[in-house]
């Protein structure tokens, strides 16, 4: 058995990029060497920022291929069919003959019995997947035709110990790489990947990501504990930093204590978005004036910890003047502003929008049973700080700076929050806003945007959602369901297109309101399924909801699916299916319509009443529980109704000779089949 290696070697690829081609190249190797029948026993991948390495164990340098019988098209199949098969399995015409089947005459062929030189068949295989990969983001360079994440230098490819000799592009494959000195002109002569490791360890490089990532931790940790700091460091930017380096070193910088004196999240996303390094922090979990900074060299003298400490000093300083500047800005006396701020070219500027989110907060806040005048302060100011220095320069800070603003002016607390955590949640498992002014704010922003993108028709497609509106539709989702809020979408929706009408904002679609609600019950059926409940339940429930109310249908799916393999509602569903089987089959032998409208002088046994009367009681309580209805209660009630139904079919023979009375017997088990359906469609609850 021999071994498989591949060096990718180039300038340097960011820290993304680099992750996903180390991941995708090794399947695309993997799957072609598999589809060639070449089998091995371990694949591995490894990369720095100038190398992505493919290590391929336990492959065989022969393998024998014994002759086979291959079936092709049927004869009557298009030519390009026949064409296809001789040209995939390597054939000539010679070899094709044909067969009749039970299913009609196909073409075959026998093959050869022949023994594959594998080195020769990696010759095609490794550029073929090489060429197969897309970046994300590439670039040409000089002349060349090659796209690559980064301009691509050497290419080592060995197998056995030999060159697999091919072309990529402009470049010839080699057993040469270049291994790190001054200029990087320290060109090395690799025979394995032992060699190779032994070439990258002399230069302290470490080819593992995994290895990489233990070094730094450790010695991020080993500086925490020995500074009784705390070592929660974010899990992101670890994995960010350790495809950064590879010849990792940690180094702890400082900075002037007096910008610890501005609000945090300038100074954290200073370190950690703009920079790469990781603040720190002390038991109390307050924010220190130490970071640390991973660095691809030893800083034997101080250099570099001097230059990036000159670096954070002068980016914090930027940071405290724009601080000391736009908190004292009057965020009411700047909302003006937002008239030079555009939202969307068709959508008007962030002014048009501030007030379209003003004037909705009065449902929401009828609804809601809230504040109007805090819903509408908050709704005004909420996108102010858009137009500060410090969010032109945090993008990131965004209702974070703004709620800053508003504590520093003197706005109420919840106000204040408001302005943050309206933008919640940010995605699939963020928090979402839990205080009552955000809720109803974070509601309002998310209809004025689904209303508006799907009124100018910029909808989602299948492969696209530029503006993010599945997300805007789960987010909005997620506040209504995880506070527990009953709230009347439709009549919102409707109230926000007629404010897109009054500021003349003109709509291309004229169902704007139908699809919305449609787009967001589709969500949330996803939604339904992500909290494991069952798809015969969601569409039960979803059938005989009108996607107005999403906590009435959440708590619905969920009191079923908890339930479903328990007595009560078992009961509720054989007792349902076996009324709707008998109505099901009448009306399949004679077609004839059965309203659900019995009449009560037609019963002729006493079931009959008993039955009649427990339905009527059922649908008593439906109209008379409205918001208040406890679901625990209604499978109570319904699956009480066994005993009743189950008299009825004991008794009764709905089949009787008396046209009439068999008529009025079937109407009767459709009332009851309807009553039922009030609460979720049964006939699509499959049982447990």
């Amino acid at each position: 058995m021999a071994e498989l290696f591949i060096e990718l070697f180039s300038e340097e690829i960011p820290s993304k990029l680099q992750i996903d081609a180390r991941q995708k190249i090794k399947e695309m190797i993997d799957e072609k060497l598999k589809k060639k029948g070449i089998n091995f026993k371990s694949s591995k991948s490894f990369s720095t920022p100038k190398r992505l390495v493919f290590f391929i164990e336990g492959i065989p340098e022969k393998i024998e291929q014994k002759k086979k019988i291959i079936k092709g098209p049927n004869v009557d199949a298009p030519q390009a069919a026949l064409d296809g098969f001789i040209k995939s399995n390597n054939l000539s015409k010679l070899d094709i003959y044909k067969k009749n089947l039970e299913k009609g005459e196909f073409y075959f062929a026998e093959t050869k019995s022949k023994v594959i030189d594998v080195l020769k068949e990696l010759q095609s295989i490794i550029p073929e997947a090489l060429q197969s990969y897309s970046w994300k983001k590439s670039m040409k360079w000089s002349a060349y035709d090659l796209s690559w994440g980064r301009p691509l230098k050497s290419i080592i490819a060995l197998f056995n110990n030999k060159v697999i000799n091919f072309n990529f592009f402009h470049l010839q494959s080699s057993d040469l790489t270049l291994i790190d000195g001054t200029n990087e002109d320290k060109i090395k002569k690799i025979n394995n990947f032992k060699s190779y490791l032994s070439a990258l360890k002399s230069q302290n490089i470490i080819l593992d990501q995994e290895k990489r990532k233990n070094i730094i931790v450790g010695k991020m940790n080993n500086i925490c504990n020995a500074r009784n700091l705390k070592n929660n460091f974010n899990e992101k930017l670890i994995e960010e930093v350790v495809n950064l380096v590879e010849k990792p070193n940690v180094i702890v910088g400082r900075f002037d204590e007096i910008y610890l004196k501005i609000p945090q999240e300038i100074l954290i996303v200073t370190m950690q978005q703009h920079q790469k390094y990781f603040p720190l922090f002390d038991n109390n979990n307050q924010l220190t004036n130490l970071f640390l900074l991973v660095s691809n060299l030893a800083d034997k003298k101080g250099y570099i910890k001097i230059g990036n400490q000159r670096v954070i000093e002068a980016r914090l300083s930027d940071a405290k003047f724009f601080w000391d500047k736009n908190k004292t800005q009057s965020l009411v006396k700047q909302v003006g502003k937002l008239k030079n701020l555009s939202f969307f070219n068709q959508l008007g500027t962030f002014y048009d929008r501030t007030q379209r989110l003003r004037k909705l907060a009065s449902p929401v806040s009828d609804q809601l049973n809230l504040s109007k005048e805090k819903i509408e302060i908050a709704s005004s100011i909420c996108k102010v700080d858009l137009v500060s220095d410090l969010v032109r320069e945090y993008p990131e800070l965004q209702g974070v700076m703004g709620r800053y603003f508003a504590i520093e002016q003197g706005f109420e607390e919840d106000v204040s929050m408001a302005i943050s955590e309206h933008y919640l949640p940010t995605g699939i498992n963020s928090e979402v806003p839990k205080k009552p002014i955000s809720v109803a704010v974070s509601l309002i922003d998310k209809i004025d945007i689904l209303v508006g993108f799907f009124g100018i028709n910029e909808k989602p497609t299948s492969s696209k959602d530029p503006f993010a509106l599945r997300r805007t539709a789960i987010g909005l989702l997620r506040v209504i369901i995880e506070n527990k809020l009953s709230v009347q979408l439709k009549d919102l929706i409707n109230y926000s297109i007629v404010i897109y009408e009054e500021q003349n904002i003109k709509f291309t679609n004229n169902s704007v309101a139908k699809e919305v609600l449609i787009f967001l019950r589709e969500r949330f059926k996803n939604f339904l399924k992500d909290k494991k409940i069952r798809n015969d339940i969601i569409e039960a429930a979803d059938v005989s909801h009108n996607g107005n109310d999403f906590l009435a249908l959440y708590k619905k799916c969920s009191i079923i699916n908890k339930n479903i393999s328990k007595d009560i509602c078992k009961n509720i569903i054989g007792t349902y299916k076996r009324a709707s089987n008998i109505i099901e089959q009448e009306l399949k032998s004679k077609k004839e319509e059965i309203s659900g409208q019995p009449e009560s002088f037609l019963f002729k046994k006493s079931e009959e009443k008993h039955l009649y009367n427990k339905i009527n009681e059922i649908r008593q309580y439906f109209s008379s529980i409205k918001k208040s209805e406890s679901y625990e209660e209604t499978l109570k009630i319904l699956a009480e109704a066994k005993s009743t139904t189950d008299n009825f079919f004991d008794n009764v023979i709905v089949n009787d000779e008396n046209s009439d009375i068999k008529k009025n017997r079937l109407e009767l088990l459709q009332m009851f089949c309807k009553t039922y359906n009030n609460f979720i469609d049964f006939s699509k609850v499959e049982g447990a």
